[in-house]
């Protein structure tokens, strides 16, 4: 199966207090302190599964969310996986992403930049016209790290049906406790 990413959400690992990072590396968290490529998977709300890829230096965490795609090859399996919900929705949104492409912590760690490991990260054959690239606040993310003009860390296609809704998160007193709702 092969899928078109149409939005991610990027996130600074110890200095952003909206990633699962910010406070340093833990065993769920490790991975995000590895070599760039790699996938890290979680599972949040106690249901969903949701895969970043880590893109910083080794040693200092980062990953960029994969929010939402568009099935363009095997449609038959996404079919299959996501019966019975309409054709944008499949991968609308990251657990509704990382459902379609049966992700889940068994893939944490995976060399998502190598053959042969099941799941590749590609660059597409046509290069996306930078003018149709749209940035924003990130979704759900409330506080310190989910100012929209501080942190425009998330991106998507303009008019692309396949982007998740945007929610903002509810505004709160910031505290020393962050809600952390991405990678």
């Amino acid at each position: 199966m092969t899928v078109r990413l149409t939005e991610v959400e990027a996130y600074a690992g110890e200095s952003d207090p909206g990633s699962h990072a910010f406070r340093g590396p833990t065993p769920r968290t490790a991975v995000m302190f590895g070599q760039a490529g790699h996938l890290y998977v979680y599972f949040t709300y106690g249901m969903h599964w949701c895969a970043n890829i880590v893109c910083g230096d080794d040693g200092a965490a980062s990953a960029v969310l994969l929010r939402a795609g568009e099935v363009v090859e095997g449609e038959d399996v996404a079919a299959l996986r996501r019966h019975g919900i309409r054709r944008r929705d499949w991968a609308r949104g990251p657990a509704r992403l990382a459902t379609t492409l049966a992700l889940d912590g068994a893939q944490t760690g995976l060399d998502a930049c190598a053959a042969g490991t099941g799941v590749v990260l590609r660059a597409p054959g046509t290069p996306t016209d930078p003018a149709l690239v749209r940035t924003g606040p990130r979704v759900g993310v409330a506080g310190a790290g989910g100012d929209g003009d501080a942190h425009p860390w998330r991106f998507w296609l303009a008019d692309e049906p396949s982007v998740s809704v945007y929610r903002p998160a509810p505004n709160r007193p910031t505290t020393s406790r962050a809600r952390h709702t991405g990678s």
